[in-house]
């Protein structure tokens, strides 16, 4: 059956520091909330996932966090084989919506190519009810539809909409390149 065949898809989570990239990825791959934070380095989690019947073998990359000189935004690996981007920022603070946009297009300049698949993510939802909320969804909603993006807000703490964060990227490979098993991002030349 060809549901049974497990295909293998890279991941990338990427944003600016301290947005939650490391509690989402964590409670993904291992259902429990890390309270306290230390900078990541990089690390890569491995999940099967289960997406329309299809089973996926998923990597995810968690990067250390994108600061605010475009030289330490991103690393080209971050670009290269990847099939699927979860770009992070929290909904507590503006600046870090305000990279989203400059690590898109850093990613797309990377390819060479229009559009990438995508999910941007608000996090931080448990936060914003205390009424420190930065960034409005109709604003996340409106940069991920002027990327052709997907977008969802999460709560790491509180387990919300954690696992459709990855399943909405998977939606986006798959509506990218439905029929490739290799990522778009393989035409990548770096100089």
């Amino acid at each position: 059956m060809p549901g049974d065949i497990l295909k293998k898809r890279k991941i990338a989570v990427l944003g600016s520091r301290s947005v939650g990239k490391s509690s989402l990825v964590i409670q993904f791959t291992e259902n429990q909330f890390i309270e306290s934070y230390y900078p990541t380095i990089e690390n890569t989690f491995s999940k099967s996932v289960n997406y329309k019947g299809v089973d996926y073998d998923c990597d995810i990359i968690d990067t250390a966090g994108q600061g605010k000189d475009e030289y330490s935004i991103l690393n080209s690996k971050h670009a290269i084989g990847i099939h699927g981007f979860v770009l992070v920022y929290s909904v507590t603070s503006r600046n870090s919506f305000d990279m989203i946009q400059i690590v898109y297009d850093k990613i797309v300049n990377f390819c060479g190519i229009k559009e990438i698949p995508c999910v941007i993510v608000g996090s931080k939802i448990d936060l914003s009810q205390r009424g420190s909320r930065q960034v409005q969804p109709t604003e996340g909603e409106g940069l991920a539809r002027a990327n052709h993006a997907a977008w969802v807000e999460t709560s790491a703490k509180n387990n919300i909409n954690v696992a459709k964060v990855f399943e909405l990227c998977l939606a986006e490979i798959e509506r990218q390149a439905p029929t490739k098993a290799e990522p778009p991002a393989s035409r990548c030349l770096i100089m």
